[in-house]
């Protein structure tokens, strides 16, 4: 049982139970490939590029190109959220707390899920025919946190993750994502290539928003990680660079718990996995906050 809940207990005070801040939806499920898993992993078959062979005689054999196969692997993890209210609570409440539970549970679990995702992005993905194998996110798609200058996220480093993209070839209708942070946010605020309406048309600058720039559509997360220097690592990538795969969607359910006073349980879970597809659709600009 919620040990906090009795500091909504009635006397004669409002009516609602207000949920404090947090992220509430998930940021990156949205910008990422999504398929359904039947098993605990699943795997996505991928082929490379080949050459065409110039034909240079009459009535010669037909060329035999033999095209590269490999494999990349998706692990569901589950998780899972409960909590419990007494009868005696509810009574005394002048709002019943379950649906509240129920909506900060969702909340949680949408968190998590975009931590998988985040976790994706360079973390060392599994291939292999039986999945044996591991791929390490490249150097050479890696920004430094001194590109340009040692300074947080400028307009230079997202030129160059444009450059990387396009020389990877990078499918041009393709939807493309940067994550940042409140520090990036603010430091692209001061870099006059981003705000100034000279270089681009589609900020939100009057609302004091950065939506877009240079192609890239920006995702605002407090959760991005850091390198073991401390630099906060952010990710561009193409939408379908990265695959989110669910085994089961969010479920939330209300129920009575005989063994604990018939008190009223508030249970939500996932089963939910994230990989990288391709390196060279995911790039990453490493950012230093305290520049």
């Amino acid at each position: 049982m919620s040990n906090q809940v009795e500091t909504a207990r009635s006397i004669q005070f409002g009516s609602n139970i207000d949920i404090l801040l947090q992220q509430k939806d998930s940021r990156f499920s949205s910008c990422v490939r999504v398929e359904s898993l039947t098993g605990k992993k699943g795997s996505f078959d991928r082929i490379s590029a080949t050459s065409a062979v110039k034909r240079t005689v009459r009535h010669g054999d037909t060329p035999l190109i033999s095209t590269p196969h490999d494999r990349r692997w998706v692990f569901a993890n589950y998780y899972e959220w409960s909590d419990l209210v007494d009868n005696s609570d509810t009574v005394q409440l002048v709002a019943d707390p379950t649906s509240s539970y129920v909506q900060n549970s969702a909340m949680a679990l949408n968190r998590s899920m975009d931590d998988e995702i985040i976790a994706a992005f360079f973390g060392t993905a599994v291939t292999g025919e039986d999945a044996g194998g591991t791929t390490a996110f490249p150097a050479a798609n890696q920004i430094a946190h001194n590109f340009g200058s040692d300074s947080d996220l400028t307009a230079v480093k997202l030129k160059r993750a444009r450059k990387i993209l396009r020389a990877n070839e990078v499918d041009p209708d393709e939807e493309l994502y940067c994550a940042i942070g409140s520090d990036q946010f603010e430091a692209l605020l001061t870099d006059d290539q981003v705000i100034n309406r000279d270089y681009t048309l589609v900020n939100k600058l009057d609302d004091g928003e950065i939506v877009k720039f240079m192609g890239f559509n920006f995702i605002g997360s407090e959760r991005l990680l850091t390198d073991a220097s401390g630099y906060r690592r952010c990710p561009v990538w193409a939408k379908s660079g990265m695959l989110m795969a669910k085994r089961q969607s969010v479920i939330s359910k209300v129920s009575e718990r005989a063994d604990k006073s018939y008190s009223t349980q508030v249970y939500a879970a996932m089963d939910i996995g994230a990989v990288r597809l391709e390196e060279g659709k995911v790039v990453e600009i490493k950012c230093n906050e305290s520049a």
